[in-house]
């Protein structure tokens, strides 16, 4: 009897053993190892199960949870070892002191009020690589344009960064924010939208919406006072990108109390507050605060404005195929003009997997919060540098005079536009300097090597593109405004990566050619119509890294008229 128990208990016992290992070695993907490891266990059961007495219910609950404590103490140790691993290779690249659960938040606490120069202090005294950690997430700065290279040309590292994840209720998983076949596919799908034929159709809607604009600036033109011109810029850049994209006119500049204008500011304001505040990130907290509930009210409105007006489209487009005579027609009778939309149902009834209606909502929300704030970011930075350099503003005005003449009342047209050549080096510069999206994130899904560190999988990398744009041995003069840096002589000597407003890459800005046409369109009509004054310094300015960057003041900008 002795002999039998001692057999049966090896056999368990080997059982366990070969239950360990085989966790083990599925853990580290020896899939063959495991599979014999597996087989030789069930074959020990079957050889001794007759044999070996049956255990009591005590003695088999004992059997169990020596198979559960095993199992999660060597997924812990392998965890551990795999942490240290992690640690050690993020704690060689240099950086601000690292604390125990806050890692190097207090660092950033300490300097809240002016978070922006505080993370250009670290680019100065750490150099282009560092590293910083927000509790447990380990973080990569890179500001070198060939670090960022590797990033961006890196296919199986194309992962947007856990902040993005703010933006999934709104955007879904549009081309911003998915990845792998998805975003591909996607990509594939609404690159012909962009094509420069469909742009040109556009121009109407640019004149139309500056020339509201303009009349809305001129009472401060009148007045001669100093104010800020991004509220201005913003519902102007809102109005734009609403009809272009949609095909709706919101008339974000006639009137402050629509609900769709106040739920994009509003939602854009809430998703930064969160960011800024950790203790918000889980979803199921942030539904029960008050910055919870206002966002699944924007929501509500931003989404069902974006449903209706993708199902009446497609009621639309029945109604042409049936032949009714007023399907194209808005409720006002007027021809509708083909938007972004039109063009991307278009685009997916000709795939062999036609989007959804949710998933048109994404690229069309998508499309918006993209284009909107970006691009008026980037009019308003270009009108306070031209401001503060008054040689520069009046080589814009020359340009502008050689093309329309005394005509200060003509739309402008495409080929305006393509005329527009220190105008563009002009919007450049101010991109460099100002870039609208000042950095983003990658996960790294794969080891990479930059420089002389390896980032390791489940980092998270920051791509400084400010600090890009401002590497001495590219620009000589960083800091300082010179639209000659985008001379075709001048952008040669530097860098392919050296500037970078609209991402690089296989995950570049779908829409930066419609994006500097608008800019175009917007700033030659504001400029035909006013000159620019800024008295604000540059180094004076608080800048703020919000969605976009920002300053804490606002653009103060004066408007003088010039007829």
């Amino acid at each position: 009897m002795g002999h039998y128990v001692f057999i049966s208990m090896l056999s368990a016992n080997f059982t366990i053993i070969s239950f360990v290992f085989t966790i083990t070695q599925v853990l580290k993907f020896k899939l063959s190892i495991s599979l014999i490891l597996i087989i030789r266990t069930v074959y020990w059961f079957r050889v001794f199960k007759h044999t070996a007495p049956r255990y009591s219910p005590m003695e088999l609950i004992h059997i169990l949870l020596t198979i559960i404590l095993v199992f999660l103490g060597t997924k812990l140790i392998y965890w551990f070892s795999k942490r240290i691993k992690f640690i050690r290779r993020i704690e060689k690249m240099p950086g601000p002191q690292t604390w125990p659960l806050i890692g190097t938040s207090w660092y950033f606490l300490r300097h809240r009020q002016n978070l922006f120069k505080c993370i250009r202090a670290l680019v100065q005294k750490y150099g282009p690589v560092y590293r910083t950690w927000t509790g447990g997430l380990a973080i990569v700065h890179l500001t070198r344009p060939e670090h960022v290279e590797l990033v961006l040309n890196n296919s199986r590292n194309n992962k947007k960064s856990f902040g993005y994840t703010f933006l999934h209720d709104w955007l879904g998983l549009g081309l911003l924010t998915s990845s792998g076949e998805k975003w591909f596919s996607h990509r594939k799908m609404i690159t012909p939208t962009f094509h420069f034929e469909i742009l040109e159709t556009f121009f109407n809607t640019f004149s139309r919406k500056s020339d509201i604009l303009i009349d809305n600036l001129s009472q401060h033109s009148k007045q001669g006072d100093e104010f800020d011109i991004t509220p201005y810029i913003s519902k102007c850049a809102l109005d734009i990108i609403c009809e272009t994209a949609m095909g709706i006119e919101v008339h974000a500049q006639g009137k402050s109390d629509s609900e769709y204008v106040r739920s994009v500011y509003e939602i854009a304001h809430l998703v930064v507050q969160r960011g800024i505040r950790p203790w918000l990130w889980p979803n199921f907290l942030f539904g029960l605060t008050e910055f919870g509930k206002r966002h699944q009210t924007c929501l509500n409105v931003l989404h069902g404005f974006s449903r209706r007006v993708i199902e009446e489209r497609k009621r639309e487009r029945v109604g042409r195929k049936k032949g009714e005579a007023d399907a194209d027609e808005d409720q006002w009778g007027k021809k509708r003009r083909v938007a972004f939309l039109d063009l991307l149902i278009d685009e997916s009834e000709k795939s062999e997997t036609p989007l959804t209606n949710e998933e048109i909502r994404e690229e069309v929300d998508t499309f918006m919060f993209e284009g909107f704030d970006t691009t008026a970011m980037a009019i308003s930075w270009s009108l306070f540098l031209l401001g503060s350099h008054p040689e520069y503003q009046d080589n814009v005005y020359a340009e502008l005079e050689s093309i329309f003449g005394d005509d200060y009342d003509r739309p402008i047209t495409s080929r305006d536009c393509a005329q527009m050549k220190y105008l563009e080096r002009v919007i450049k510069e101010a991109l460099r300097l100002f870039p609208s999206v000042p950095s983003i994130g990658r996960m790294m899904e794969e080891d990479m090597q930059v420089g002389e560190y390896l980032i390791p999988t489940g980092a998270v990398v920051i791509l400084h593109i400010l600090d890009v744009h401002r590497c001495e041995d590219q620009f000589p003069q960083p800091a300082v405004f010179q639209p000659d840096n985008f001379l075709s002589e001048n952008m040669q000597k530097r860098h392919v990566y050296s500037y970078i407003p609209f991402s690089a890459g296989p995950r570049n800005c779908i829409g930066q050619k419609f994006a500097l046409l608008e800019e175009k369109c917007v700033l030659a009509s504001v400029l035909r119509k006013f000159k620019v004054i800024s008295q604000e310094k540059l180094e004076d300015l608080l800048l703020l890294n919000e969605l976009t960057l920002k300053s804490a003041s606002g653009v103060r900008v004066k408007l003088e008229p010039r007829t």
